[in-house]
């Protein structure tokens, strides 16, 4: 049996897998950082200093905080900033990685399009299969 998960775990599928797991976590994180450190920010200089973070409705007559952390300790609240922050990192990740697939195919397609050189001899022999095949 060990022999068995040995063999599986060291197919290039799984490997191929953990490592894409490992790279799409790491990428993750660098586009949520993208998102909240550098185009939220802007985003928000843009609209004279909104920060959507803090952007909630109560859910309860209790909440009267005025940030979302001290809202969310007086009570229920709809944090549809943070959605928005969310969902804006979401359409990032996904537009970039249409890109890097987009250019993955461009490049797949361009190596492909590339006939290898033949040799002098596989030339001959295309020539000679070439008139075996005419009537």
């Amino acid at each position: 049996m060990l022999e068995e998960f040995k063999k599986f775990a060291l197919r290039g599928n799984v490997v191929d897998l953990a490592v894409g797991v490992i790279i799409g976590a790491a990428f993750g994180s660098i586009v949520a950082s993208l998102v909240g450190d550098i185009i939220m920010p802007l985003i928000g200089a843009l609209t004279g200093g909104l920060d959507f973070s803090n952007y909630f409705l109560p859910l309860s007559a209790k909440v009267t905080a005025d940030t979302l952390i001290e809202a969310k300790k007086q009570g229920a609240v709809l944090a549809y900033g943070t959605f928005l922050m969310i969902t804006l990192n979401f359409m990032i990740i996904a537009f970039v990685l249409f890109l890097v697939i987009r250019a993955l195919g461009q490049l797949i397609k361009k190596e492909a399009a590339k006939a290898p050189t033949l040799s002098k001899q596989e030339m001959l022999l295309s020539e000679i299969r070439d008139l075996l095949r005419k009537p």
